[in-house]
């Protein structure tokens, strides 16, 4: 963790690049811990679950998320409810992302009020099917991609907990920013102290969505991938990257 100026805007900022430390598939936690995050999910605890690092095609140090053979099953790297949108924003979530298909998974990357350690992304926080997205999670923001959508090859920017509704329409959502298998892509999300939030890819800004957030609600970091399926899934992670300013209130 580095934290910047603290007799000025005290800056937090968390970030990991998969350089080496692994939480190998072959464990059987329900948490562990990678640099900074804790890495939780349904399923961690089988040992077919986990984080391990790329040895080939993997320069710069590359996350292979792993899920388990089952549906429902994932593997995130998380924070715990530590911020607050208006007393700690503009709060960023970024990080660059590659799937080598776009069969059989859900991903999200973002911030919620939702990190347990057993985690499943469709019963706990988000699912989608058709043109319909189920916000199970009170307080979300972030990038969600399912494969059950319409348009199942697209980010989508999803929202609720704000002063606006939570947008339930996944047409209304859509980024029109095709997921291309085996290519990377950068997703940065800000959350200003008002609640708007925008959402970028490759540098990109594709949505603005003004009281998207809520400015109460304890938030944490969440990010990684859950199988749909019987199938083992992986999402590829370059890096991961929070930040936000310091309360110097608490």
């Amino acid at each position: 963790m580095t934290i910047k100026g603290q007799s000025g805007e005290g800056v937090i900022c968390l970030s990991h690049d998969f350089l080496g430390a692994e939480c190998p598939v072959a464990l059987t936690n329900t948490t562990e811990k990678l640099g900074d995050f804790r890495v939780i999910g349904d399923g961690l605890a089988d040992t077919d679950s986990g984080i391990v690092i790329l040895e080939a095609d993997g320069l710069g140090g590359v996350g292979d998320f792993v899920t388990t053979n089952e549906a429902k099953h994932g593997v995130y790297v998380a924070t715990g409810l530590v911020f607050d949108v208006a007393l700690m924003g503009t709060l960023v979530a970024e990080c660059r992302v590659r799937f080598a298909d776009t069969d059989a998974k859900h991903f999200f990357m973002g911030f919620s009020d939702v990190n347990g350690d057993d985690l499943s992304l469709e019963d706990d926080m988000i699912s989608g099917a058709t043109t319909t997205i189920t916000l199970t999670a009170s307080d979300i923001c972030g990038f969600f991609y399912d494969e059950g959508l319409t348009d199942d090859e697209d980010w989508h920017a999803v929202y609720n907990g704000g002063t606006t509704a939570g947008e339930t329409d996944s047409t209304e959502l859509d980024l029109d920013s095709d997921i291309v298998a085996g290519e990377w892509q950068l997703l940065r999300l800000e959350i200003d102290p008002n609640g708007t939030a925008r959402w970028y890819v490759d540098g990109d800004l594709k949505k603005t969505v003004e009281g998207a957030a809520s400015k109460t609600t304890d938030l944490g970091f969440v990010c990684g991938v859950e199988s749909s399926a019987a199938t083992n899934e992986h999402a590829y992670i370059d890096y991961v990257k929070v930040e936000a300013n310091r309360d110097w209130n608490a």
